[in-house]
């Protein structure tokens, strides 16, 4: 069962499960409880006067609780993933990594309920009876055929959307690369032969979809495991496979291939063959979705036929099917318009809202978030990526669209200017802020080296890294040290074929390493003396060469030891960067309110205002490679000119000189945090500002303030750290802290090797 699972991802998912507390999911109190008048309102006596209003308006639900924001993930674990029938329990991991989906891609709540149901009776009234908590509901991992019947039964009892996520989740991003296809091909939907391997729940909802969209159900041929799905055949048969039984002869795939235009898999892996490929029309669509083995490899298939456009359900092929590019924001748009059913118009909306996005010019941001090297539409991109951040903006305002226009939206959307406004800013508070980074190392993977290679959490990230393929890891350490710890630790990474080791007690570069040193240091007071130690007993010193030399493309050191420490061999060895003042440290938090940058949290004490422009250009180079634009604000204790000390000046006069250097960029001061993190605030204070929206980078006064600031936002705002990331050197190298994490590093690994593809 699920024995593709390596076992070091068994295990690292076991922990992550575990660890620090169990589960993904928590219940986090939306409005202040901080004294007895909170209370009275939140509680007893003043929710009374809510309950009264609901139950003389139910409507008033929607308004007064987070009903219109709760979806319910509801499994009884008869069909989970590939595993089968493994039971309610089992399904609960996958309906909380659903939740997490649903909150990081589209703000929405959810509670995932497993049932111990199985008879279809018995699942239609206990979901049935939770409609007054929920404003949507998403079945999942129920098994075929009785998922068609609970959920027809649940969408006629109910007046909230029902969506079977297995069926049309997966039908909606499939219909997208049909649609796509299409139009590569020159082909009509209506002329066009399909052919599918499987007839579960996915497959049979799919050729629905698209039988609704214009597809012919004479041009379509089911197969499954006992063969071609025909008039009069009686061994596994059902009415929903029974509605695609064809009139013919033909019994085996390969008799009803002879001349398909579109292959859609849902069955098992290898089922169709390279011979079969031959005989199917001009510019075929093979589309084979099974996990983790598709039905023919994307190689094999494309050395049978050069002409075919390729889809799988893998992330390591191009046009991958992802539920995760539909669900969220079908739901956002159904909910945010009250919705009381998910039709056919909102879903064939959701499809052609996909697919025209996959065929958009991308954006200057997506274009830098994914290096530079985002796909052009055409046969190897013929859907968007999962993380194209456009898609709640594009899929949620088709689908409301659709509803309102269907008839099935209570509450209708007035101003959808201000509604998109609304997406664009849940764009960048999902967290998924480093996902652009990763997306552009995977594209060229660079040599990073690990300056402590013996640490656990730098094993831990090599493993990762490796998996990821987002770099080829260099590890600084003894061998034996690193081979006895990867067996304690349970790795499977091995030096030589998936890193490389250098050995501070014996490598046969210790020379040549020596001589950099000198002709690079020796002047400032390094001695051959001092150089030879060195080389033998400090591994940032050996990192830096290794990148100076070429041997590797960035570095990471500081898990052990003070940060100043391993400035000092960086600033001897690797040196600032043409045209550069010093360099400066810039830390990432990922807030549940989005990204925020605040320099220099690590270095600069007292910086002048010269300084303070330095770093935030800098800065905004930095940001811009995670896809969002920068918005900066120049930080103080005066809030435009409510203070006129030193402090206040400098920073007054640093945003003077940022207009003047870099009037392209968003950037005013001098402000109070709460002017620039609030635009409500800020308009009130100064209207008309130069800073528009949140800011999310934060130009410190002094070492203090962005130290503290950091340091407390990170502890009490629940942050995820990413950083330090340090700017103005000669090359891309980086300085983390002792209390980095094995996530920390991987992250940070990312950063490197996307400033090393620059």
């Amino acid at each position: 069962m699920a024995s593709y699972i390596s076992d070091d991802l068994r295990s690292g998912a076991l922990v992550y499960h575990r660890l620090p507390r169990p589960g993904k999911l928590e219940i986090q109190a939306t409005k202040p409880l901080a004294n007895q008048r909170d209370l009275a309102l939140a509680y007893t006596p003043g929710v009374a006067a809510v309950c009264e209003a609901i139950a003389a308006d139910k409507e008033l639900a929607a308004e007064l609780t987070t009903k219109q924001n709760l979806v319910a993930v509801v499994s009884n674990g008869t069909a989970v993933l590939g595993l089968g029938n493994i039971g309610p329990e089992a399904s609960k991991p996958v309906m909380e990594g659903k939740a997490v989906l649903f909150k990081k891609f589209a703000g929405i709540d959810v509670f995932d309920i497993e049932i111990n149901a199985l008879e279809i009776d018995h699942v239609v009234s206990v979901v049935a009876a939770l409609e007054p908590t929920f404003g949507g509901i998403n079945l999942e991992d129920i098994k075929a055929p009785e998922c068609f019947e609970i959920e027809a039964r649940l969408r006629e009892k109910m007046n909230i959307p029902v969506f079977h996520d297995d069926q049309h989740g997966t039908a909606i991003i499939v219909a997208a690369a049909v649609v796509n296809a299409l139009f590569i091909g020159d082909k009509k939907i209506e002329e066009v032969k399909i052919v599918t391997s499987g007839a579960g729940a996915a497959a049979i909802a799919t050729l629905n979809l698209l039988v609704s969209m214009g597809a012919k159900r004479e041009n379509i041929f089911v197969t499954d495991i006992e063969g071609v799905v025909y008039e009069g055949r009686e061994k596994l048969m059902d009415p929903y496979k029974g509605a695609f039984a064809q009139k013919t002869e033909a019994r085996t795939l390969a008799e009803v291939i002879v001349g398909a235009d579109i292959f859609i898999g849902l069955s098992a892996g290898g089922v169709l063959k390279p011979e079969m490929l031959k005989n199917m029309a001009e510019r075929p669509l093979i589309m084979a979705l099974a996990n983790p083995t598709p039905e023919i490899m994307p190689d094999l298939a494309r050395d049978a036929r050069p002409d075919a456009m390729i889809c799988t359900g893998r992330s390591d092929f191009p046009n991958q099917v992802n539920n995760v590019l539909c669900f969220p924001f079908i739901f956002r748009g159904a909910l945010d318009v009250a919705a009381t059913t998910i039709n056919e118009e909102m879903k064939i909306a959701a499809v052609n809202a996909i697919a025209e996005l996959a065929r958009e010019t991308p954006s200057d941001v997506v274009a830098r978030a994914y290096g530079g090297e985002t796909p052009v539409f055409g046969a190897t991109s013929l859907i968007p990526s999962p993380f194209d951040p456009r898609l709640i903006q594009r899929v949620a305002p088709a689908v409301a669209k659709a509803a309102m226009e269907s008839g099935v939206a209570k509450r209708p959307i007035a101003d959808f200017e201000a509604y998109d406004e609304q997406l664009d800013r849940f764009v960048f508070r999902s967290g998924l802020v480093m996902k652009p980074m990763f997306a552009a190392a995977k594209q060229a993977p660079k040599r990073v080296i690990y300056a402590e290679g013996e640490d656990e959490r730098i094993l831990r990230a090599a493993q990762v890294v490796v998996e990821e393929g987002i770099a080829r890891p260099i590890l600084i350490g003894r061998p034996a040290v690193i081979d006895t710890r990867l067996a304690r630790f349970g790795l499977s990474i091995r030096p030589g074929r998936d890193f490389d080791l250098i050995n501070p007690e014996d490598d046969p570069r210790y020379r040549d390493y020596v001589q950099t040193y000198v002709e690079l240091a020796g002047r400032r007071g390094v001695t051959p003396e001092i150089a030879r130690t060195l080389v033998r007993t400090t591994p940032t010193v050996i990192a830096a060469i290794a990148v100076m030399r070429g041997d590797a493309d960035t570095m990471l050191c500081g898990v052990e030891g003070r940060f100043i420490r391993h400035l000092r061999h960086i600033r001897t060895i690797i040196g600032l960067a043409p045209g550069v003042r010093d360099v400066s440290a810039l830390s990432m938090l990922v807030t549940p309110k989005g990204a925020f940058f605040i320099c220099d949290t690590q270095v600069s004490t007292d910086p002048s205002a010269e300084d303070l422009v330095e770093m935030a250009v800098q800065a905004a180079g930095h940001v811009k490679r995670f896809g969002i634009e920068p918005r900066i604000a120049m930080v103080s204790h005066s809030d435009f000119g409510s203070r006129d000390d030193a402090s206040a000046q400098k920073m007054r006069l640093a945003t003077v000189l940022l207009h003047q250097q870099a009037p392209e960029l968003m950037v005013d001061g001098e402000m109070e945090g709460d002017s620039a993190i609030v635009p409500e605030i800020r308009e009130r204070v100064l209207p008309g500002s130069k800073l528009q929206g949140v800011a999310n980078i934060l130009v410190m006064p002094n070492l203090d303030a962005a130290n503290i600031a950091y340091q407390m936002v990170k502890v009490f705002g629940d942050a995820l750290p990413v950083g330090p990331i340090l700017l103005g050197t000669a090359k891309p190298v980086h300085i983390l802290t002792p209390s980095v994490t094995a996530r920390g590093i991987v992250n940070m690994t990312a950063v490197a090797v996307a400033e090393a593809q620059g």
